[in-house]
């Protein structure tokens, strides 16, 4: 797709005290034949006598209270539910669903292992709290150092996305933006997840991003191991509205 590269090029360093100082990037700046079948077996019942798949379809999505059902946008078919241990531990499990019109919410992929924030979670996230905001967010465009994998989100495919260095437990941060997807927590949708504008202000952090695990906990990205990423990405459709629902356990179930 075309992206607006002058900005995106333009706030090269903007991004990275955004994205690890307040999301992931600002660590960049550290550094740059079948056997016999048993008579009576279901294989030898005509197809209606055999019993039916469980139905996994559920009316609301698990693990969300009435509180934070109520932020979910009504247009969206497609939740990323992504749930911390506790309020300041950056471990997380994330469950893609999707909503069927005649069958509630199932789902779709995972459950798969998240780091997140090395602090944990915020109500109230500042750039440099080392904690992922706790909320509801549109996921609305991609990007990443590899082609795209096949995602149908906008992809921005720039060797911009290179990082090296080291996280917080000495760990590499190389290919951890190989895959990103742009959390719209304080910034444009509809733009390349390097785009610096933060419409909250500066103090309130941005460039919050989905991106590649690098084996340990983040500034305030949330990331996934690498399969798990091109799973997401080619899952994502933007006609469904995808939104991610993330924070502690404790606070999703309010």
């Amino acid at each position: 797709m075309t992206v607006r590269k002058s900005s995106a090029l333009a706030v090269g360093a903007v991004v990275c005290a955004g994205v690890l100082g307040t999301g992931c990037a600002q660590q960049a700046q550290q550094s740059s034949s079948p056997g016999p079948v048993a008579s009576g077996s279901s294989a030898t019942r005509p197809a209606s006598a055999r019993p039916a798949p469980p139905d996994s379809s559920v009316r609301h999505l698990p693990g969300l209270g009435p509180a934070m059902r109520a932020r979910v946008p009504d247009v969206s078919r497609q939740v990323l539910v992504v749930t911390g241990r506790t309020q300041d531990t950056g471990k997380a499990v994330a469950v893609l669903y999707e909503r069927h019109p005649s069958q509630g919410w199932r789902s779709a992929a995972g459950p798969w292992p998240v780091h997140n924030g090395l602090r944990g979670w915020s109500h109230d996230h500042r750039v440099g709290d080392l904690r992922t905001p706790i909320g509801v967010f549109g996921l609305s465009d991609a990007g990443g150092r590899l082609p795209d994998p096949g995602t149908r989100l906008p992809y921005d495919h720039d060797p911009e996305y290179a990082i090296d260095g080291t996280g917080h437990l000495g760990e590499p941060l190389e290919g951890s933006f190989d895959y990103v997807v742009a959390i719209d927590y304080n910034r444009v949708p509809g733009t390349t997840p390097m785009d610096g504008t933060r419409p909250m202000g500066e103090d309130k952090g941005g460039g919050v991003w989905i991106h590649v695990d690098h084996g340990a906990p983040t500034n305030a990205c949330l990331s996934l191991h690498e399969d798990h990423m091109r799973a997401l990405l080619r899952a994502l459709d933007p006609d469904k509205r995808p939104v991610v629902v993330m924070g502690p356990q404790q606070v999703l179930a309010s």
